[in-house]
């Protein structure tokens, strides 16, 4: 198949590049690009035709023989190339001119939507100053002001600030026809699904999210896009389908219904609300720089899929077929953008950068000198895309990939994927509803009743967490860590307490690193036992010589073995607050004086089981945190339950017994060398500050998860397997 791919920037690289991955000896694929880039020059020939002049386009298709011409931006399809290439007898995969306004006039696709009954935000269409300030003044701040034409992804401002809003609006009202759309302010997360359409059926690839904003953390002004990602962990079950149902089909069949029928791709551009899901807009063509992601997921040759939806037989397709990796781009930027792009500086680095595992390189706005050097010739430069076997793994690869490229001037983002990354939202588990969000672990209730009765599913996700933050970075595996450690140990202390597991028939999407445990009446207090002096503990000491009102002997110092351990319960406190350490009789206040006793009973008893077990195995239990519950059902109702995680290197201290010496920080099989990095000069963070730590570099990642696994290993005798068991 010959095709024609018309456009110049990374969108269209990645189109030229997947339809070349795609080709094989039994259907081979030949690419040309009008104008293209370098980048695509590597793997179709390039034609200097002018994308926007659709009869020299058509011509261009009728020269090289193409049997499909797929177009790129949206420019060129509001231009109506796609009814010239049509008009000349070639298969065309974008919308005609006329379709293609559901992108070039917001008003027009607000029109559509609302005769089609798609879900979208309120909004007025403007004309004039005193009809956006109307507006505004009826939907309050945050403002949501938008140019009714195109605008490269630049014409959106939302701001609190009036002035700004009314200024832009001003500014989109002095364009030629110029029209504003002020639409209500949509709250929850956006997510970028492309559905492939022949104007009857519709296709839907994976849903990605996009940074329009030039800075980190959603700052700064509005851009064409500065990254993305796919997929989305935290998108809710069902969500592919139920944007199918209620907005693509919907919409293309009312677009069929006026005489306009949409063949091409639907961007719809959603909000994930409070109220359900909202279209925030519609495009009528690829996404950039969505489209890096996506389709370096697809499996699917892509030739044969834009064919099928050019010609009206997108319903003989068999499903398409996905990669199980994630997909991470990183956009590098030329200075000044998205202001004043500078043209000219050089770009080296690329064959270095590709380099990189997972990773390739696509280009958007970059030429050739005159002396063949490769420089920036536009204000988004190039997509560095990697793929990974998560997305904590894809983004490590783009920034790598990033790294070693060179740009004078040029800026990227540096949190692109980065909340997705560290599962700052839950993964959505088949049959199980989601309940609450810990610092490294989330709680769901099953849908249906559950043969065990009252049950919840505890996973233990891959975040970490140091001086009361939850940490941008995961530490891969470190879910299954503590699972299987801490159903070792559950083995290990069933004759002193019983435990809330009930099965470790779990959900494949968190096979090895979740139990079904039985609910239980938690109890508000943290059971924390010490057998040496450290962290929190040592603090306490030195300021009065006790902790949490036990008095301990003069002369004690950081490491120093407690003549008995004792028993130093602390408030539980939310995410984002300080656990305080408080004196027994504060407990016994609270929750009453045999339950306290029995608490401090047991955390003592598990204490010294667990301090005798990982002793014989060369490792000192400096301490530990329990938590405990009494259960309201099953066959421990009544009792109090050893509940949570227990003695795992997040909850304990663990520390090598052949290297203990008393008198200072002692090594540890724990997460004190992520704290000890935090505090160190090289992470540039101030605890004392109100800013979240930075991101953990790949050594410290790689050296904290060896040693949880070596606690594993240490403790069990066993090296860890996925495959978790219940202990004997």
């Amino acid at each position: 198949m010959n095709i024609l791919v018309i456009g110049t920037g990374a969108r269209e690289h990645a189109l030229v590049r997947a339809l070349v991955d795609g080709s094989g000896p039994a259907d081979p694929v030949r690419v040309h690009a009008a104008p293209g880039n370098p980048g695509i020059g590597e793997l179709a020939e390039l034609h200097d035709v002018d994308p926007f002049d659709g009869l020299a386009v058509a011509a261009l298709a009728v020269a090289v023989g193409a049997d499909l011409v797929v177009v790129g931006p949206e420019g060129p399809l509001v231009a109506g190339v796609a009814d010239d290439v049509r008009a000349a007898g070639i298969a065309c995969f974008g919308p005609s001119g006329a379709a293609a306004e559901l992108e070039g006039s917001k008003s027009f696709a607000k029109e559509v939507m609302a005769a089609a009954g798609v879900p979208t935000a309120m909004a007025h269409v403007c004309t004039t100053v005193a009809e956006i300030a109307a507006a505004m003044d009826g939907f309050g701040a945050p403002y949501v002001i938008k140019d009714d034409g195109l605008a490269a992804g630049k014409g959106v401002v939302v701001t609190s600030d009036r002035a700004e809003a009314l200024a832009h609006g001003g500014a989109c009202l002095d364009k030629p026809g110029g029209t504003v759309v002020v639409e209500e302010y949509l709250d929850g997360p956006e997510v970028s699904l492309f559905c492939l359409t022949d104007g009857v059926t519709v296709v839907p690839l994976a849903p990605a999210q996009d940074f329009k904003r030039a800075l980190d953390g959603d700052d700064g002004p509005n851009t064409g896009g500065m990254g993305a990602y796919s997929p989305l962990p935290w998108a809710p079950a069902g969500l592919v389908d139920d944007v199918v149902a209620r907005v693509a089909q919907p919409t293309v069949d009312e677009m069929a219904r006026r005489g306009i029928p949409f063949a091409g791709v639907l961007y719809v551009g959603l909000a994930l609300t409070s109220r359900g899901l909202r279209v925030v807009e519609f495009n009528a063509r690829f996404g950039d720089p969505e489209t890096q992601v996506v389709l370096a997921r697809l499996i699917t040759p892509l030739a044969g899929v834009l064919h099928a939806a050019a010609t009206g037989h997108l319903a003989d397709l068999p499903p398409l077929r996905w990669r199980s990796d994630a997909a991470v781009t990183v956009v590098v930027a030329a200075h000044g953008y998205p202001v004043t792009a500078r043209q000219g500086d050089p770009i080296s680095g690329l064959a270095d950068a590709a380099a990189v595992d997972g990773v390739h390189v696509l280009h958007a706005g970059t030429a050739l000198a005159a002396g063949g050097e490769l420089v920036a010739a536009g204000g988004r430069v190039l997509s560095v895309v990697a793929l990974g076997a998560d997305l904590m793994a894809a983004r490590a690869a783009a920034y790598a990939g990033v790294g070693r490229i060179g740009l004078p001037g040029s800026h990227h983002r540096s949190d692109i994927a980065l909340a997705a990354a560290a599962s700052a939202v839950p993964p959505v588990v088949p049959g199980w509803t989601h309940l609450y969000a810990g610092k490294v672990r989330d709680l769901y209730l099953p849908v249906a009743p559950h043969p065990d009765g009252d049950v919840v599913l505890v996973v233990a996700s891959d975040r970490i967490s140091a001086y009361d933050h939850v940490l941008p970075t995961l530490i891969p595996g470190k879910g299954v860590v503590l699972t299987q450690l801490s159903l070792w140990w559950f083995g290990q202390l069933s004759d002193l307490v019983p435990n809330h597991v009930v099965s470790l028939d779990v959900p494949a999407e968190v096979a090895g690193r979740a139990m079904i445990c039985r609910r239980l009446d938690m109890f508000a207090v943290e059971c924390v036992a010490r057998g040496y002096l450290t962290g929190s503990g040592l603090v306490e000491y030195v300021a009065g010589g006790s902790v949490c009102g036990v008095d301990l002997p003069a002369g004690l110092v950081d490491g120093s073995r407690l003549p008995v351990p004792i028993f130093t319960p602390a408030t539980k406190a939310a995410v984002g607050e300080h656990d305080e350490n408080v004196s027994f009789d504060v407990v016994a206040q609270e929750l009453g004086a045999d339950d306290a006793q029995r608490l401090r009973d047991l955390t003592l008893a598990v204490y010294a089981r667990a301090e005798a077990v990982a002793r014989d195995r060369g490792v000192i239990l400096a301490d530990t945190k329990l938590e405990f519950g009494r259960a309201t059902g099953g066959p421990h109702a009544g009792a109090i339950v050893l509940g949570d995680e227990v003695l795992t290197p997040d909850s304990s201290r663990f520390w090598p017994a052949d290297a203990w010496v008393p008198g200072g920080a002692q090594p540890s099989f724990d997460k004190q060398y992520v704290r000890d990095w935090l505090t160190s000069p090289e992470s540039g963070w101030d605890r004392g500050s109100n800013l979240a730590p930075p991101p953990l570099p790949a050594a410290v990642v790689a050296r904290t998860r060896a040693r949880y696994l070596e606690a594993f290993e240490r403790l069990t005798g066993s090296p860890l397997d996925e495959r978790v068991t219940l202990a004997e």
